[in-house]
């Protein structure tokens, strides 16, 4: 059984009859979090707790739950927290057949294939909106000719059967000079988003560039090849300023950066996206998953900030903690 709190676009509420239901239960009492009367009940009351409790997931996403993970290991330093990088569809696989109790994702869960899989196996589990992540376009910092690209541009140069191997071929008064490319393996939330948004179809793509799930080994690729092009999560790219050039995007309204500021907007598109983590509810039966999960809400707006996203709103972490007060 799937909950979800928000549509991937608009930030549009998505009510089925279960959360309906849900939400007149907890109307009497769900309130805000800091307040004396709220019924969302906090677990850091245990401090000898133990227990283990597994994250695999999106790439795009680790670097958030790494940082919950951290912050909440000083509270609860005897439960273990193993957060994994396998990217957003090897996480769903994991997730989808109980081996793991939250699954980081940067798009939503497939149907009919990931959520199929989850009924088959007794799967409950809710979508958590954490924030808002821009797809960002690298190039090497010796690239000197190259600011913005359109997203005609770049379906040209990564739509399946391209031959550009050379900045020559892409726009007139470019450089005679080697392209090589660089993005996430097909595994990867980030990669479906992309290709979704530039090719019009999931999944749709050449074949022939340096694919990896490990965002670093892109950074390093990116930033050691001058004729690079890559792409990967924004976070990624603010603690790389000093080894990428970020390129703009244009979608036909003019040469756009992404930005914290943009990419709240909305005028960063089509590369801006949500970002969430899926939580096995039966796990929260676990103290410990309940005390992760609990705390992941309570500070995950300001981490998900501090790592370099943009942090939903208030009211979705709200309505993320009225969910889980079933």
């Amino acid at each position: 059984m799937f909950y979800s709190i928000e549509s991937i676009r608009g930030g549009v509420p998505l009510f089925g009859a279960s959360v309906l239901m849900l939400f007149a239960l907890a109307a009497c009492g769900a309130g805000n979090p800091d307040s004396e009367t709220s019924e969302y009940v906090s677990s850091r009351n245990d401090s000898g707790m133990t227990g283990t409790v597994e994250i695999d997931g999106s790439s795009t996403v680790y670097p958030i739950s790494e940082a919950v993970a951290e912050e909440f290991n000083k509270l609860y330093p005897n439960v273990r927290v193993n957060v994994g990088v396998s990217g957003t569809g090897g996480g769903f696989k994991r997730f989808t057949v109980g081996e793991t109790d939250i699954s980081d994702a940067s798009r939503p869960m497939k149907n009919p294939g990931e959520t199929s899989k989850a009924d088959e196996n007794g799967i409950k589990y809710a979508e958590l909106r954490l924030g808002t992540d821009g797809i960002s376009i690298m190039v090497n910092l010796k690239n000197t000719f190259l600011d913005c690209l359109t997203t005609k541009e770049l379906k040209k140069i990564w739509e399946p059967g391209s031959t550009i191997d050379n900045w020559s071929q892409v726009r007139a008064g470019f450089p005679d000079q080697k392209m090589r490319l660089y993005g996430p393996d097909t595994d990867s939330g980030t990669f479906d988003y992309f290709t979704e948004e530039i090719m019009g179809e999931i999944q749709l793509s050449r074949p022939d560039y340096t694919a990896s799930a490990d965002d670093n080994v892109l950074i390093q690729g990116i930033g050691g090849d001058k004729g690079s092009l890559g792409y990967f999560g924004y976070a990624y790219y603010r603690e790389s300023k000093d080894k990428l050039k970020l390129v703009a995007v244009d979608n036909g309204s003019g040469c756009v950066f992404p930005s914290l500021t943009t990419i709240s907007s909305g005028e960063y598109s089509p590369l801006s996206r949500p970002l969430f983590i899926y939580v096995n509810l039966d796990s929260l039966d676990r103290p410990e998953v309940k005390a992760l999960v609990d705390f992941y809400m309570e500070e995950g707006a300001e981490l998900t900030d501090e790592v370099g996203y943009v942090a939903a709103g208030s009211e979705v972490y709200q309505s993320n903690m009225d969910m889980l007060n079933k």
